[in-house]
């Protein structure tokens, strides 16, 4: 007997007659693991998130991005920017002492100099540090005066970073150690409160074959030859109080006492400087003075 119930597919296996099938179908149990309805509607939520991350990866690249150019921008000024600074030399003379206040700029690294306007200023006070060999404490005050100076050139937010140096030449090479130990000591205590940069070092007597050479220095570099081929710079004879210097780039072999081998740029010198102690104008005109009374006696005689 044929089931009058029983349901038949059409060739697109869908059911034709399946009043039973179907209450059958509403019971059945879903398999495991199997997504139902419930959650495939939350499929507009997963797109939404996809979107949220995006638009973070894109916000953390464009502030990546930002922030390198910040830093080469940064850089990039650092690398031409210019820095202003200060620095003292005392020149401690046979004649007098000089205090000299650069005001001078760095730019890309490199040390620009005016010494034109309010780029260096200078200020001298009689007599020189060697006349005190009798009250070394005499020394100390007069440079205490220069230093006063100092303090009015240079602006207060620079003192702690500006150097302050004396350098003593011919007048003070004359004494004797001792002497001159005495006389630079007082010097020293001085410069310690100065609120200036300072170390003991940094007070001294140069050498006569030192002196020569600075003084090339500021000579050549005056002229526009410091920093060029080292045949176009120019010698000098430097015609102090006490001595007299003679310093020139020489090709020669010089004896180690009067060598000296600087670099300026891209180029070095081979420096002759011999110092002649005793061959100042002071002491050359007391010597003259001397010469001519002696033989004024002679003559009057």
């Amino acid at each position: 007997m044929r089931r009058s119930n029983a349901r038949t597919l059409d060739p697109n296996h869908n059911t034709t007659n399946g009043n039973m099938d179907s209450i059958k179908h509403q019971f059945r149990p879903n398999p495991p693991f199997r997504s139902s309805n419930l959650f495939t509607h939350r499929s507009p939520k997963h797109n939404t998130t996809n979107t949220r991350s995006n638009i973070i990866l894109f916000t953390v690249i464009a502030l990546i991005l930002s922030l390198l150019w910040y830093l080469f921008i940064f850089s990039a000024n650092n690398l031409n920017s210019v820095k202003k600074k200060y620095g003292i030399v005392i020149d401690g003379g046979s004649t007098g002492t000089r205090i000299h206040v650069f005001g001078y700029r760095i730019r890309n690294g490199v040390s620009e100099f005016d010494f034109g306007g309010e780029g260096w200023d200078s200020m001298r006070v009689n007599p020189g540090l060697s006349a005190y060999a009798a009250e070394p404490e005499g020394a100390g005050r007069s440079v205490a005066d220069l230093v006063e100076f100092g303090r009015k050139k240079v602006p207060r937010e620079y003192w702690k970073e500006t150097e302050i140096r004396l350098m003593a030449t011919a007048g003070m090479r004359l004494l004797e150690k001792e002497v001159q130990e005495r006389i630079l000591e007082a010097c020293r205590s001085v410069l310690r409160s100065s609120q200036f940069k300072f170390r003991d070092d940094w007070a001294s007597v140069i050498s006569g074959s030192d002196e020569g050479v600075y003084a090339w220095v500021v000579a050549n570099y005056a002229l526009g030859t410091l920093g060029a081929d080292p045949y176009q710079t120019t010698g000098i004879i430097e015609l102090g109080g006490a001595s007299a210097q003679v310093t020139f780039v020489s090709s020669e072999h010089i004896p180690p006492e009067f060598s000296h081998r600087i670099k300026f740029g891209n180029f070095s010198y081979n420096l002759y400087s011999h110092s002649l102690l005793q061959f100042g104008q002071n002491v050359a005109f007391d010597l003259l003075r001397e010469s001519l009374g002696t033989r004024g006696l002679e003559l009057g005689r």
